[in-house]
């Protein structure tokens, strides 16, 4: 199994993409990195990470999950990303796992997956209502499952994040079988 990790090129949170990155590959999913450019990233805490590919190179298929990474950035150059959204889109169409943590949460709902989902994320005004104005009903709570929708509210919940996605990508393994 393979995972996309999805960073903003600036001030992604370090600790959402780094103990989820782990975690995911310490559970035999190999991980891959990719944003809307080259690199290298930095990350709200220094952390510089080069992705393997740009957006315009991902193919939905090649993946069994899609982890939109938070931090500030996400909102200058996640949350009105066309080529993301339209990934998220293939993705739920094919029925993969999505994921998404703190303030990426919003790119989940712009691109209407969370649509009648329970879901979470970085409680400020402005990512709430992103969520409900797209049809998510917002729980506020550290991680939220609804089916293949991962969410979360922001870094102290990564651990649990990373759980989660792989939970969900182990019961879609037991399934296939």
């Amino acid at each position: 199994m393979k995972a996309l990790m999805i960073l903003s090129p600036k001030n992604f949170r370090d600790e959402e993409y780094r103990t989820p990155a782990l975690k995911l590959e310490r559970a035999g999913i190999t991980v891959h990195v990719a944003g809307p450019t080259s690199g290298p990233y930095t990350g709200m805490l220094g952390k510089v990470v080069t992705p393997d590919l740009t957006l315009d190179q991902v193919n939905v298929d090649d993946y069994s999950a899609i982890v939109v990474i938070g931090g500030s950035g996400s909102k200058d150059y996640l949350w009105s990303n066309n080529k993301l959204i339209s990934i998220i889109n293939e993705a739920f169409k094919k029925n993969k796992t999505i994921a998404g943590i703190c303030m990426s949460a919003p790119v989940l709902a712009k691109a209407g997956v969370l649509k009648g989902k329970n879901a979470t994320t970085f409680a400020s005004g402005e990512c709430v209502r992103l969520l409900q104005w797209n049809g998510a009903n917002y729980i506020k709570k550290g991680v939220v499952v609804d089916g293949k929708i991962v969410t979360a509210e922001g870094p102290t919940n990564a651990d649990e994040f990373a759980d989660a996605i792989i939970a969900t990508l182990s019961k879609e393994k037991e399934q296939s079988k």
